[in-house]
Parts: C-alpha cells; structure tokens; sequence
C-alpha cells in the first residue's frame, strides 16, 4: 500500500487541519505611531512593541496576515492577536499588567527632606529658588524633622528611600544626623529597609560627615556639568572653585565610601549644546560610571526670562543624541559608562516591571511614589511642586507636618482630584500614542507650562522631547548592531 493512501485512510486528520486560517485571529489592544518614513512601532498593553512596515501593518488590521508568517508568530507571542478561543492570551495580558502597576501597592517609598533652603553656590538655573548662606527662617526645626519621621513611616512601603535636597543639606548637618539616627533606629524595630541619600555639591564635605556617612551607609549624588569651565559658569560661588570642591569630594567619597557611593548629574545650558563630548569626557575623568543627562526645569530661577527659552527641545534632542551615541561608541570600545535616563527608558521598554520615576508613571507618580517635606513642614507630592511652591503658587500644597495628619494629606482633594486626572489610558493624545506604555503625565510641569495639569500634549515639550527620546532609543535597538548590544547591556 502507498503512503498516500496511509494517510487517506488514517483516522488523523492532517496538521493543515488544525493550523489557524487566513482572517481566523482577532485583535488584543495595541496602539501604533511611526518611527520614521517607512516604518511603524507597534505596542501593546503592557509595552511590548514590534517594528513593521505599513503594508504589514495594513494586512495585520485587516486580519490579512498568513498564520505561517514570522510577523504573524510574533505578533502572537507578544499578545498582539490571539487565534485560540481560550482566555489564557487574556489571563497573561493581564498578568502582565499586574507585574507592571505592582509598585502601585507599595505605594510611597521615597520621602525627600528639605533641612534648609539656604545654599553656599549661586546657580543660575536653581530650580529650588535657594537663599544665601546667611539668610534666615528657612531651615528646618527638629519638630518638623520628627514629623516627617513619623509620616515616613506611615507609608505601607517594604523599602523606603530618604533623600536630603536642598538647598545645600550639608549646611544643616546636624538636621541630617538627627534623621538619619532616628530613622535607622525605627528601622530596626519596625523590620523596615531605607537607602539614604544626601544630594549636594559637596563643598562642605568634611571628615566628621564622611564618618558618619560611612558609620550609616550613606551615598551622594551630586552634581557636575562638565569640564572646569562650563561647570563654574553653570554653578558658580562666590566663596570657592565649585568644580574643583565637587571633583574633589567625588574623590575623597570613592576613596572612602566605595566606588558606588556618589553618582552625578548635570544640567544642560545653553553653553552645554555644543559640547557633549568634552562633558562626557569629564565624567570619565572623574571616574564616574554614569551620567544623568537633564534639560532645564522651569522652576526657581530657570524660569527667569531667556533660560528655559534659550534653547529648543530640537536643540536639546540633538545635543541629548550626540552624547548617547558618543557614549555608546565607548562602550563598544570597552570603556564601561552608561547613560543613566536612557537606562531608565530601556527598563520602562523592555523590562517586565514598572519603575518609580516620578514623571514616567500613569496614574502621576506625585504622592504615589515621592513626598516632600519642605524646611518650614509644608508637605508636597513631588520635588517639583515643591519648587513650584517656592515660586509663589502652592497648588499642589497637601498640608502641613505639624497640623496636618498623614491620612488627610494622602487622601486630599488637592492629592486625589491631581492624580485622577493624569491616567494616560484615557487621556486626550496620550490614549491613542504609540509609546503610551513607556510615558507618564507629568502633571506639574504642564501645570507649569500651560496652565493645565492633562495639558496639550501636540505643543508639549515634555511630549515631544519623549517621542524623541523614544524613537532614537528604538531604532538603535532595531538595528541589531553592536550599538543595540550595549543598550541591552544596560538593562542588566
């Protein structure tokens, strides 16, 4: 007997009658935008993406696509269709989803202290709008300190992070040191884990604070704009060398504290646009394995006229790429340095979790994931509306330490009707882009910048700055070169 007439008499029917038909899928909820002239980004609920061409994307709506195709394979295993009538695709979409938001039942981890406003260096950009060294009423009083102790430890967090701004938090050292003792002792009796961190530029750094640093495990993070002269005309003093005290307290902490124990920032200018690589350059200098590449805010004295103006979100966009793939070419090269925001971005890409960064979440991370205690007890749900506040506008105050509980600060309108407002499911522009998944709301700044806390988003700068960002960041990944390689690097 032949084989053929086997398989006509065999009580199996064939695979091709098992395998899905043409138009048999149906479509789970995705969203798309282009990545450039040829090219679309698919993502779908939990931020998974596929890049495809038009035509493909075409045939996928119109559920046009051949079951046996690599785009349809793909577009299956990342829950973009589901051919099968069961709800598992369902069940594991909405896993995702869960494992994504879980930081939302942590709720609050970081708390930021403010133990004085007053700062020894005269940036002209301050965001806090600080005072001068010798001006009083705004450091913070042992009672107010207390306070936000104990609201710090109301929070249902596991993990708690405290974090000292300022102002310079270094001036008001022995506000650190009640803090820090009082809430590495509530720690041991209450099972808790903290990370604390002191942000300062490291003037004032002195032995007796490296003790203690050392003694309680602290780290730093500070600020360093690039080389000596760029550095000294963003942040000047009128008391010393400002790059030359931040390099050498960068020193002494590694030398120190460990390696791991101070990172860096900086903030871009205008004399910044035109030389990111002498300022990445200057990172490497200093030994530092990180760099935290940030525009202008437009708080505190960045609002003032011609400073946040002085350049455009192109012009921003285009220094922010020269710098990344100028760093990317070092690390090819095998000199280890990552650029921090981009990591951040990756993780919010392509990571199964959710991260805390405040302005990257929906709903806002304003309260939900970092509160404020300003010098004077006033309570903020972000550093932003903090600073906002030092402008003259308390919109977003949700109370006081020393009057308020931590209940009715955490449950205020002034709290709630904010971050109501800022899911970017259902928000106008966010609900039907593309990289929605890997975005957030930013209230504050929209507040800030038009006057509405959704905002406009096809004139935002904090939008479009974003689709920047996320575009550049993707086509890198999808050129599968060593370049994408180092990116993936950064995730680990």
């Amino acid at each position: 007997m032949s084989a053929s007439s086997d398989l006509r008499h065999s009580p199996f029917k064939p695979l091709a009658e098992f395998l899905p038909q043409i138009g048999s899928y149906s479509l789970l909820p995705f969203r798309f935008i282009k990545l450039d002239d040829s090219r679309y980004i698919l993502t779908n609920f939990v931020g998974e993406y596929i890049v495809t061409d038009r035509e493909n994307l075409a045939r996928f709506v119109n559920k046009d696509l051949a079951p046996d195709s690599e785009l349809y394979a793909q577009l299956k295993s990342r829950h973009f269709l589901t051919d099968s009538s069961h709800s598992a695709a369902f069940h594991l979409l909405a896993t995702k989803y869960r494992t994504k938001q879980q930081h939302l039942s942590e709720f609050t981890g970081l708390h930021m202290f403010v133990p004085t406003l007053r700062c020894n260096n005269s940036c002209w950009y301050c965001q806090v709008s600080r005072k001068n060294s010798t001006a009083e009423g705004c450091d913070m009083t042992q009672a107010v300190a207390e306070r936000g102790i104990e609201f710090m430890f109301n929070s249902p967090s596991t993990v708690l992070k405290l974090e000292f701004q300022g102002g310079e938090p270094l001036l008001r050292f022995d506000i650190v040191k009640y803090i820090v003792e009082k809430t590495r002792e509530l720690c041991r009796t209450n099972g808790r884990a903290v990370n604390i961190v002191i942000c300062s530029n490291l003037s004032l750094l002195s032995d007796e604070i490296l003790d203690f640093c050392e003694l309680h495990d602290l780290s730093f993070s500070t600020s360093l704009d690039g080389p000596r002269e760029l550095h000294n005309v963003n942040r000047p003093s009128r008391e010393f060398d400002s790059y030359e005290r931040t390099c050498a307290g960068i020193v002494r902490i590694r030398e120190r504290l460990g390696v791991e124990r101070v990172s860096a920032l900086m903030t871009t200018t205008r004399h910044s646009l035109s030389q990111p690589t002498e300022i990445v350059d200057e990172y490497l200098r200093q030994g530092l394995a990180s760099i935290f590449l940030r525009p202008i805010n437009p708080y505190g004295f960045a609002s003032s006229p011609g400073i946040v103006t002085s350049y455009s979100t192109a012009e921003w966009l285009e220094f922010y790429k020269r710098a990344l793939d100028y760093i990317i070419q070092l690390n090819v090269k095998g000199i280890r340095i990552r650029e921090e925001y981009a990591a951040l971005l990756l993780r919010r890409m392509l990571s199964p979790y959710g991260t805390g960064f405040v302005d990257l979440q929906s709903p806002a991370g304003i309260g939900i994931s970092a509160v404020v205690f300003n010098h004077d007890g006033n309570v903020y749900p972000s550093d932003e509306s903090r600073m906002l506040a030092e402008m003259g506008d308390q919109r977003f105050c949700i109370g006081n330490l020393l009057s308020d509980s931590y209940r009715g600060m955490m449950l205020s309108d002034t709290l709630i009707d904010s971050i109501s407002q800022t899911m970017t499911e259902c928000v106008p522009c966010c609900v039907d882009c593309g990289f929605q998944p890997y975005c957030g709301a930013d209230p504050i700044r929209h507040y800030r910048l038009q006057g509405d806390i959704v905002g406009y988003k096809p004139t935002s700068e904090f939008c479009q700055r974003h689709l920047g960002l996320f575009r550049h960041i993707i086509s890198i990944l999808e050129e599968q070169s060593t370049a994408s390689e180092v990116l993936m690097n950064w995730l680990q």
